[in-house]
């Protein structure tokens, strides 16, 4: 389930450091919380698609992972992100 391009270019204007930036944390992360919406939604009405939810805990531990190393590296853009993107607490 790919994201429309009109929204991931929105998501990568929103959250890039600099022009063309798609590699940096923030814009990984922003897209895989995205892309774990879209999923979320699937589940609601495909409650027995198990194929689709091991694709969403991969990207579960991917998220989870790139946040952590944002967290080690930079706490300030690490507390930005998760503010702006309304996970955790």
């Amino acid at each position: 389930m790919a994201l429309a391009k009109e929204k991931k270019e929105t998501i990568i204007k929103q959250f890039e450091l600099h022009e063309g930036d798609t590699g940096s944390p923030e814009v990984q992360i922003a897209l895989i919380s995205e892309r774990l919406a879209s999923l979320n939604a699937h589940f609601q009405t495909h409650k027995k698609d198990f194929n689709s939810r091991r694709g969403l805990l991969i990207l579960v531990g991917q998220r989870r992972r790139l946040l952590s190393y944002l967290k080690k590296s930079d706490q300030g853009r690490y507390e930005k992100l998760i503010k702006e993107i309304g996970i955790r607490k």
